[in-house]
């Protein structure tokens, strides 16, 4: 088929394992991906990625992509309609006025900041999570660490890799909520709590946030230095417009058609976060729960957890190992498919297993550092099945724990979409969530391409000329023709994952156990 690259857009997201690009149409549909598998590591004492496999991360995705491109519609990557970054949200990337980072990339994944989060959330009466920018700088400058002085601007990952691609130092305001709180009536950070962060520290905050952006506004265009960081072969023309650099909650939520009130979506991989759109502002503080934006800069309840399936894709690892040496198809998406589906013949509250997952820490229930711990009782079978059932059920438990505070505090959802690594087999990552939270959700299609598709959709949204709101864009334009699956819960499987849940939470004193004894 011919293939108008200029009708394209591109949406490339870094995310915790995989950095991926993907390529959609005129009608929305990816039409080539590629990727690179990358890992955080521990510098010090933080998680961390070096900026220079940001780069050589990015430049291989992309180099995928174009291959890919080439080999499917003998067409060479010289332009698109637009792009859009995104990434892993909140962190801490500080630079100085040479451009020099001042620190370690600190990623979310980091529980280092709890004295500056209960101090901030005390001084503004709003939720300030360990993982948000805020906290991390106050934090240093409660450590009196040295570079703090020397800070000119801080960013997130998505914010970094945009302005390198076009020289802009702006932030949609999905990630922008991440760094520093919205006030959603101005679009931009809230004045009330930048004027009491200023007078508790002397530092005047915004001069170093990036630019914040709506949804569609210019963020810039590719300059010839940035065409040649993604395509060094050169191919790539500059001039390119770029969407608002976003976080991955905010392109799941387009990835998901989850921008509008009562809806919301639930994305699993490494991390896992429900996301839910408010009507009104929640009554109480909740330390569990964030308020962040959509990419429209809606209000947004967040559940954020640490820890989803790195501890599971571990112990697959291993099964795989197992497969391979009785000499058997070793394939891993075949394995999962065929784990995913036995677990369904396991016990409704997992039998003989209780997991925690917990390669970090886990702020929703209260820990700040994580080992990993498997629990059996001796008066039950062991059986694959409920181990990987609970393997499963562990994933969305602490998000099920967050969860039920927003049913408390009645907030009404009408639709919930899972999306990301754990729904590209969707009837069990489906029915498991949906007991988890004891309502219907929903998966589509393109639920495997999590952030990287939902960026594609903001990059297109960037060049659609503003007509009309990115909720009323994705469900007239995007979404109109598209067809979900639906799960709706069913009340013996609620009851087994509440007797799961249950026992998971009397049993995290085994896991404060093992973090203070290994």
């Amino acid at each position: 088929m011919d293939l108008n690259l200029k009708a394209c857009s591109l949406g490339i997201e870094f995310g915790s394992t995989r950095i991926k690009a993907v390529l959609i149409g005129p009608d929305y549909v990816p039409l080539a991906s590629g990727s690179y598998t990358w890992k955080d590591h521990l510098e010090g004492q933080y998680w961390s990625y070096s900026l220079s496999e940001v780069k050589s991360g990015l430049q291989s995705c992309y180099a995928a992509l174009k291959k890919e491109v080439k080999e499917k519609y003998g067409a060479t990557m010289n332009t698109v309609g637009a792009i859009g970054i995104s990434a892993m949200m909140h962190g801490y990337l500080p630079f100085d006025e040479k451009g020099r980072l001042l620190t370690p990339f600190r990623t979310w994944r980091n529980t280092t900041t709890a004295e500056a989060s209960e101090k901030l959330t005390e001084l503004f009466s709003f939720n300030i999570p360990q993982r948000w920018s805020i906290s991390h700088l106050y934090q240093a400058i409660l450590n009196k660490e040295e570079h703090v002085k020397d800070i000119r601007y801080l960013t997130t990952l998505a914010g970094y890799v945009h302005y390198e691609l076009t020289g802009s130092n702006v932030l949609g305001v999905g990630d922008a909520s991440g760094m520093f709180p919205i006030d959603s009536e101005s679009g931009t950070y809230d004045a009330k709590m930048v004027k009491d962060f200023n007078e508790l520290t002397g530092m005047d905050v915004v001069k170093i946030l990036p630019k914040v952006l709506m949804a569609g506004e210019d963020a810039g265009a590719l300059t010839r230095e940035g065409s040649l960081l993604l395509d060094p072969d050169g191919d790539l023309e500059e001039g390119i417009p770029l969407a608002p650099p976003e976080g991955d909650a905010g392109t799941g939520m387009s990835a998901t058609n989850a921008v509008r009130e009562r809806t919301g979506n639930v994305s699993a991989g490494t991390s896992i976060f429900s996301m839910v759109v408010l009507e009104k502002m929640l009554k109480r503080v909740h330390t569990e729960i964030d308020l962040v934006t959509t990419p429209s800069g809606k209000p947004v309840a967040m559940v954020h957890c640490n820890n989803c399936t790195t501890d599971m894709n571990s112990y697959v690892s291993i099964i795989q190992e197992a497969v391979e040496l009785m000499g058997g198809n070793s394939d891993l998406d075949e394995i999962y498919r065929l784990l995913y589906k036995k677990c369904l013949e396991g016990d409704l509250d997992a039998g003989a297993f209780t997991v925690y997952n917990y390669i970090s820490g886990e702020p929703v229930v209260g820990l700040n550092d994580g080992k990993p711990v498997i629990v059996r009782r001796a008066d039950r079978p062991a059986k694959l099945s409920d181990f990987v059932r609970a393997h499963l059920y562990s994933a969305f438990a602490a998000l099920a724990y967050g969860m039920s505070i927003l049913q408390d505090e009645g907030v009404k959802i009408d639709r919930l979409m899972g999306h990301g690594g754990l729904f590209r087999h969707p009837v069990t990552g489906a029915k498991f969530l949906s007991s988890a939270v004891n309502a219907p959700v929903y998966t589509m299609k393109t639920a495997g391409e999590g952030g990287p598709y939902g960026m594609a959709l903001l990059a297109a949204y960037r060049v659609s000329g503003g007509k009309m709101s990115l909720e009323d864009f994705l469900e007239s334009e995007v979404f109109r023709n598209t067809e979900g699956e639906r799960m709706d819960p069913v009340e013996k499987e609620v009851e087994g994952f509440k007797a799961y849940l249950d026992r998971f939470i009397k049993g995290l004193e085994v896991e404060k156990a093992a973090i203070a004894s290994f």
